[in-house]
C-alpha cells in the first residue's frame, strides 16, 4: 500500500472492512487475543506514517452516510468513514453546510478530524472545533461516547486523537444553514499583504495566499458570503481550476524536475499567469480545489503574532538556499481553540505549508525551513511531514501528558499503537 503522494509505503498483514460496531468490537477482541496492533485508514492523505502497520489495517469505507439530522439544533450525526465530498452533498440536501472547510474534500470525516485538518479564516477554528459529540470503540472493545458535557477529558483528547484512542464510528457535527461564497483570486505583492494583514483578516471571511518563491508576487484568495445565486460552470472556471492550476502547473513541475536550473524562471512564469478570477457557488464547491499534481508537504502552525517575522525569515532563507522549487508556499490563518493536541491550541495562528513535487527530494528543503518553525514555537500539522518526536512535542503542548493518560486509559494494551506513534507520543 501507499499513501496519496507515495512517500509512505507499507504491507499490512490484513486489511479489514467492517460494516458495523459489532464487527469492530470483534476485530479489536481478536487483535487483543493475538497480540496484534490495529491502525485505521481513511483516504491515505497523511504524509506521515500514521496509517503504517505490518499488522491489522482497518478501513472505514463501509461505514458511510448520515445517521441523523437535527434541524432545530442544526446538527448532524455522520458515520466516521464518510468522505467529505459526500458529507457536503448530504448536508446540502438538508439545507445545511459546514461553517468552514479545508481545500481537500476526499478525506474521511474521521481522518480529517483526527489529524487537526483546517481551512482558513481567523474567525474559524480547525474542523475539529465543529465536533459536538464523538462515539468510538476503545482498545478494550467498549463503546465510548464523549462531548463537552459528557466525559469532557476524553472529548478534548478525542477531537484530535491521531487514531490512538480507538475506532471512531460516529461523529455529531455543528452545522450552519447552507450558504454561498464569492471567491476572488488576484495577484498582489507580498509586502502589501504584510502591510495590510490585520485589515485583510478582519474584513475577509476566508483569506489565504500563495507566495511564489524568489519573487515578490503572491496569488491571493478572498472568500466572502454572498446572496448572489450560484453561477453555472463556464470556460474560465476550467481555465483557472483545471488548466492553469493543474495541467500547466504540472508541466512547470516536470520541467523543473528535469532541468532544476530553470526553477526560478518558472516561478516568475507561474506568477505571471495569475489573472483576476471570480466565482460564486455553494460554499463546499468554493472551499474545495482539484489537486491533480502530487506533492509532499510539511506544514507548521506558528503564533499569529509571530507570523510576519517567521515568514520574512523563511523568505530570506529561501533566497539564499533554494533554487529548484516551483511549488508556491501556502499561507492560512485560523482561530485558536482548546483542543489538547490541536496545533492552534490557545492561540490564533498562521499555518505555513511547504510543498515539493513528488518526483523531487524534499528533505534538505523541508529541514532548513523546519528549523525556523521550531525556533518560533512551531507546531506541526499531524498529517504533514515533520521530524519532531515526543520530547520536543511535549514542550509544545501543555496537555501532552494528559492526552497520554487518556490514551492509556482508553487503550491500556496498546492495540492502536505503532512504532511511529511511540516516537511522537512516547511510552
Amino acid at each position: 500500500m501507499k499513501n496519496w503522494s507515495g512517500n509512505q509505503k507499507w504491507s499490512p498483514e490484513i486489511i479489514l472492512y467492517p460494516t458495523s460496531e459489532e464487527e469492530i468490537k470483534e476485530i479489536i477482541q481478536k487483535a487483543r487475543e493475538d497480540d496484534k496492533q490495529i491502525r485505521t485508514i481513511g483516504s491515505a492523505h497523511s504524509f506521515t506514517p500514521l496509517n503504517v502497520t505490518d499488522s491489522v489495517l482497518l478501513s472505514l469505507d463501509r461505514l458511510q452516510g448520515l445517521v441523523s439530522v437535527d434541524h432545530e439544533q442544526q446538527q448532524v450525526t455522520v458515520r466516521a468513514g464518510t468522505k467529505l465530498y459526500m458529507l457536503n452533498e448530504l448536508l446540502a440536501e438538508e439545507g445545511l453546510a459546514l461553517e468552514n472547510m479545508g481545500d481537500i474534500n476526499v478525506q474521511t470525516v474521521a481522518g480529517a478530524l483526527s489529524t487537526g485538518t483546517h481551512g482558513t479564516g481567523i474567525g474559524f477554528g480547525n474542523l475539529s472545533t465543529q465536533i459536538v459529540q464523538l462515539r468510538l470503540i476503545n482498545g478494550q472493545g467498549e463503546v465510548v461516547v464523549c462531548s463537552e458535557s459528557e466525559n469532557r477529558d476524553w472529548f478534548k483528547a478525542a477531537q484530535v486523537s491521531l487514531g490512538v484512542l480507538g475506532v471512531i464510528t460516529e461523529i455529531t457535527l455543528r452545522c450552519v444553514p447552507a450558504y454561498r461564497l464569492e471567491l476572488r483570486i488576484g495577484k498582489e505583492k507580498i509586502e502589501s499583504i504584510f502591510d495590510n494583514l490585520d485589515e485583510i483578516l478582519t474584513s475577509t471571511r476566508n483569506f489565504e495566499f500563495y507566495w511564489f518563491l524568489n519573487t515578490s508576487w503572491t496569488m491571493t484568495k478572498h472568500l466572502n458570503e454572498t446572496a448572489e445565486p450560484a453561477e453555472p460552470a463556464k470556460w474560465k472556471d476550467y481555465l483557472q481550476e483545471k488548466l492553469l492550476e493543474n495541467h500547466i502547473f504540472k508541466l512547470l513541475c516536470d520541467t523543473s524536475a528535469l532541468i532544476p536550473s530553470t526553477s526560478r524562471r518558472l516561478n516568475r512564469i507561474a506568477a505571471a499567469t495569475i489573472d483576476d478570477y471570480r466565482k460564486v457557488d455553494h460554499s463546499y464547491n468554493v472551499f474545495s480545489t482539484s489537486r491533480l499534481v502530487r506533492f509532499n508537504e510539511m506544514e507548521y502552525n506558528v503564533p499569529l503574532g509571530a507570523y510576519q517575522e517567521v515568514k520574512k525569515e523563511i523568505m530570506q532563507w529561501v533566497s539564499r538556499n533554494v533554487r529548484n522549487v516551483v511549488f508556491p508556499m501556502e499561507n492560512r490563518f485560523v482561530k485558536g481553540d482548546d483542543i489538547w493536541l490541536s496545533p492552534a491550541y490557545q492561540r490564533d495562528s498562521a499555518y505555513i505549508a511547504v510543498h515539493m513535487y513528488h518526483k523531487k527530494s524534499y528533505q534538505e528543503y523541508f529541514s532548513g525551513i523546519e528549523d525556523i518553525f521550531k525556533a518560533y514555537d512551531g507546531r506541526p500539522h499531524w498529517g504533514k511531514i515533520h521530524t519532531l518526536e515526543a520530547d520536543e512535542l511535549r514542550h509544545r503542548y501543555e496537555n501532552f501528558d494528559r492526552f497520554n493518560e487518556v490514551r492509556k486509559e482508553m487503550d491500556p494494551e496498546g492495540v492502536f499503537f505503532s512504532p511511529y506513534l511511540k516516537s511522537i507520543l512516547g511510552e
